[in-house]
């Protein structure tokens, strides 16, 4: 129970998170509960966790961090308009607004949900949720 628990606890962290540093953690928690659970006992999950967690953690985070690191121009849908400046068409409040991006226009909401961003003003693309822009003002 303890491995699961930890795996959990790793995992929840790596959501919190989105660095991909403590994924392989979790995943090599997961295989000390399978070692745990086949009768293999204590110490040998324990180093079932060790060897597991490094081996994963060396070979993926890499890639991971390689995927974080892509240039907005190579990214493509939404993940590409993440970064670009717009124009707000009008007032973003908390009910809403909307801003021209892309040539397009998209609904829009602040980042920091209380902000109130006048129309005319230049925002930021901070982030898309479906098909809603994520905005903050250029500073």
């Amino acid at each position: 129970m303890f491995w699961i628990l930890l795996a959990v606890v790793l995992a929840a962290g790596e959501i919190m998170t989105l660095s991909f540093f403590l994924a392989p953690f979790a995943a090599g928690a997961l295989l000390g509960a399978l070692a745990d659970m086949a009768g293999a006992g204590g110490a040998v999950a324990v180093i079932v966790f060790l060897l597991s967690s490094g081996l994963l953690f060396g070979l993926l985070r890499p890639v991971a961090r390689r995927h974080l690191r892509t240039p907005a121009k190579l990214r493509t849908g939404t993940a590409a308009l993440v970064g670009k400046t717009a124009m707000v068409t009008e007032r973003i409040d908390a009910q809403g607004g909307t801003v021209k991006l892309d040539g397009e226009v998209w609904t829009a909401r602040a980042y920091l949900g209380d902000e109130v961003i006048e129309a005319g003003s230049c925002v930021q693309v901070v982030e898309i949720r479906g098909a809603t822009a994520l905005v903050s003002e250029n500073g």
